[in-house]
């Protein structure tokens, strides 16, 4: 979590509205106590109070309704977003970030209602595990037996099984692109037909030049998070080889068509673009939107940003082409 200390009003590169956004949730960190003094359970619930006024309001929804999915690892919650009652429509799986560790469907609620509407899907939002309770290759598992279980009950949810799409943010996104990776690897690439990838992360190295330009005080992810969460995440240093848990390694040829959504102003942005331009020399449809002004997680400041507005409606519209 970003620290409060004093930004500089001359040299501040991000854009006014996320200003306030990362100010206000900084200031509600700070009141919690040093962040990282907390236990992870702590931490967690420090995270969705401060989070909470960020996912009031936004679109109403036909219906919002819960279940449970078997997995190996458990039963996974998952939360479907119906914008309306039209059947069948497209979906969208939509992957929360924090790390691996932090938040949840709560803390994500407006975000996945707002690209429900947006974009006229249903979106199917999954609680998986978090970190390090159950690290690498928990969550991605659970992931994936979930996208078999909607493409095995598509109709019964609204959803046309030959249109589904699967994104999220940070983390998220890297869990979106290693199931894309895992589903090709296994003969079942046509299951997933497009991925949007929020401010994705997809390596464990940040390059000198993005630590001291975005790494510090006053943006939303630091060097030190972005470490400990791959910390929580990984289980040994064989992991951090795998491409499923870090897909810059991978060989992406055969993956679905991208969105990439890439906040100028993050620690995270070089590897979007980077993935964007592998994506697009291995023969994958990609588009790479970079936002300027925008920090990591700019699009819960939806409430009072207009960039978080236009990045969720590009997305969106991009959804609604590439699964029309």
């Amino acid at each position: 979590m970003t620290t409060l200390d004093p930004i500089d009003p001359l040299t501040d590169d991000l854009d006014a509205d996320v200003r306030r956004f990362v100010s206000e949730t900084s200031a509600a960190y700070a009141a919690g106590g040093p962040f990282e003094a907390l236990s992870i359970p702590d931490q967690r619930r420090l995270a969705e109070t401060v989070r909470a006024p960020w996912r009031q309001g936004g679109p109403a929804m036909a219906t919002t309704n819960e279940l449970f999915v078997n997995t190996s690892h458990g039963a996974v919650r998952v939360r479907i977003y119906n914008p309306s009652l039209d059947h069948p429509k497209p979906a969208l799986i939509y992957l929360h970030g924090g790390g691996w560790t932090l938040f949840s469907l709560e803390t994500h609620d407006r975000v996945m209602r707002e690209y429900a509407a947006a974009a006229e899907v249903v979106v199917i939002g999954v609680d998986y595990a978090l970190s390090p309770e159950a690290r690498f290759p928990v969550a991605l598992e659970q992931v994936e037996t979930v996208t078999d279980w909607l493409s095995d009950n598509a109709s019964r949810h609204g959803v046309d099984a030959a249109r589904i799409a699967v994104g999220g943010d940070s983390a998220g996104a890297c869990l979106s692109m290693a199931l894309a990776l895992k589903l090709r690897d296994r003969g079942a690439a046509s299951l997933i037909k497009a991925m949007l990838l929020i401010y994705p992360v997809f390596d464990t190295k940040i390059s000198e030049a993005a630590a001291r330009r975005y790494g510090g005080a006053g943006y939303m992810l630091s060097v030190a998070e972005l470490d400990g969460f791959w910390g929580n995440y990984l289980r040994d240093k064989a992991d951090a080889q795998n491409p499923f848990a870090r897909p810059s390694l991978a060989e992406v040829a055969g993956l679905p068509p991208a969105c990439l959504t890439i906040a100028e102003c993050d620690i995270l942005s070089e590897q979007g673009i980077a993935m964007a331009e592998r994506l697009r020399q291995a023969g994958v449809a990609a588009r790479a939107d970079i936002y300027a002004g925008a920090t990591h997680s700019f699009l819960e400041a939806v409430s009072i940003s207009a960039a978080a507005r236009k990045a969720i409606n590009d997305g969106a519209a991009w959804l609604r082409s590439t699964l029309a």
